[in-house]
């Protein structure tokens, strides 16, 4: 399975993405006749090789035609091309039915972001660059790229937002734009100390419809890597989007924890363990403080142990949790504990693929948590809370339905 890795250390913006591409090897001439099957003329896409910070890049350059852009000015389009408009351009092209229905959906949702910010309905925001031609380019070069570079597979790292404003059509807006904020609910960042926009709405808009995941680069065997260029400079920072694509073999780097099929999901890289030593709880809120844990989005929690200065004896509770639910978390061991405070680590973790399934007992029925590497079971086990409510009901031990629905995935699944 061929995999690439969008390393956004500087930023990610649709040129840039592009530009990634065309350096790991992406033929201009081919991504020019892809684009060529959009029902838009007057426009051009090149590229050349630039410096930043002494690092050679590919900066990706769409530019129109006089009579396009006269006509862009002339008849009526001074506000941009309209989202709808965009997705019609794409959905009447004879582009291939995968490239158009994932173009069109990071176009959906960059027009649902503009609309929900404008207080607009997604099909009447208006793009701004070069009346939306760059946008169509920038989404579609970006998707097709991919596919021609026989990539499966996307991952991301955390987005870096910095600081600033920008001047657009709407005035002076902050960074990150509105937009962009929108865009990004739900998905790691961290902060970048420069001034100005490192991640545009298109950037934005890109990553999260193409990314399986963010985090760490993943297990691969290397085979190319590229870097896009941006048109800004800061001293001392290359503003640069770095690609690299290679093979991983799905049998040797199995999935995620929660997640069926092969290894990639959102955590399929990376989960944070969340920490904190509680010398002053009661021991009767504990079993509630785990459930709170659990019900605000870990994927696991437990106490150990330890002892603190002066000898006193005491807890140190653990949650792990996906990016996306670490304030959720955090927020609720602060709540339902005596901390005054939590402590994050970022861990990398390989995971079985597992799969439910329910198997009949004498009891009832139980689910069984199968984990498999690649077609071969590795492991069998009962749902806890299956086995449990079914032996209340038949008034007999929780180990005797256990064992029973372990006998039962044995004959029906074999091992």
């Amino acid at each position: 399975m061929k995999v690439a890795f969008c390393e956004a250390f500087a930023g990610i913006s649709g040129d840039m993405f592009l530009g990634a591409l065309l350096d790991c090897g992406l033929q201009l001439e081919a991504l020019q006749a892809e684009l060529a099957k959009l029902p838009v003329t007057g426009w051009q896409i090149t590229a050349k090789k630039v410096s930043k910070c002494g690092i050679q890049a590919t900066q990706a350059l769409v530019s129109l035609s006089a009579e396009n852009d006269h006509a862009h000015h002339d008849h009526g389009h001074s506000h941009g091309r309209s989202c709808a408009e965009l997705v019609g351009w794409v959905e009447n092209s004879s582009l291939p039915a995968d490239v158009i229905e994932k173009a069109t959906d990071i176009l959906w949702s960059l027009g649902r972001a503009e609309g929900h910010v404008h207080g607009m309905p997604p099909e009447e925001v208006h793009f701004h660059e070069l009346g939306g031609i760059d946008t169509i380019i920038d989404v579609v070069g970006a998707v097709v790229g991919l596919k021609l570079l026989g990539v499966e597979r996307l991952y991301c790292s955390p987005l870096p937002v910095s600081h600033g404003s920008i001047r657009c059509a709407h005035g002076i807006l902050p960074v990150p734009p509105p937009a962009v904020v929108e865009l990004l609910r739900g998905v790691p960042t961290r902060p970048l100390d420069v001034e100005g926009e490192t991640v545009t709405p298109t950037g934005a808009a890109l990553a999260v419809g193409l990314a399986e995941g963010f985090g760490l680069m993943p297990a691969m065997t290397l085979e190319a890597s590229g870097y896009g260029a941006g048109s800004r400079d800061w001293p001392q920072l290359p503003n640069v989007l770095r690609l690299c694509i290679g093979q991983r073999e799905p049998q040797l780097m199995p999935g995620a924890e929660g997640g069926e099929g092969q290894w990639p999901s959102l955590v399929a890289e990376q989960i944070v363990m969340i920490e904190t030593n509680l010398d002053d709880i009661n021991p009767e809120l504990v079993p509630n403080l785990l459930d709170k844990c659990r019900e605000a989005g870990a994927t696991d929690s437990w106490l150990s142990p330890i002892q603190m200065k002066k000898g006193r004896p005491a807890f140190k509770l653990t949650a792990l949790a996906p990016y996306q639910h670490v304030e959720s978390v955090s927020s609720a061991i602060v709540e339902h504990s005596t901390t005054l405070g939590v402590r994050f680590s970022v861990w990398e973790r390989r995971c079985l693929p597992r799969e439910l399934v329910q198997v009949e007992t004498r009891f009832g029925p139980v689910t069984v948590k199968i984990g498999k590497l690649g077609e071969r079971i590795i492991t069998m086990a009962p749902e806890f809370e299956d086995c449990r409510r079914l032996a209340v009901e038949a008034g007999v031990p929780a180990k005797l339905v256990y064992t029973a629905a372990l006998a039962a995935a044995h004959d029906t699944l074999g091992r």
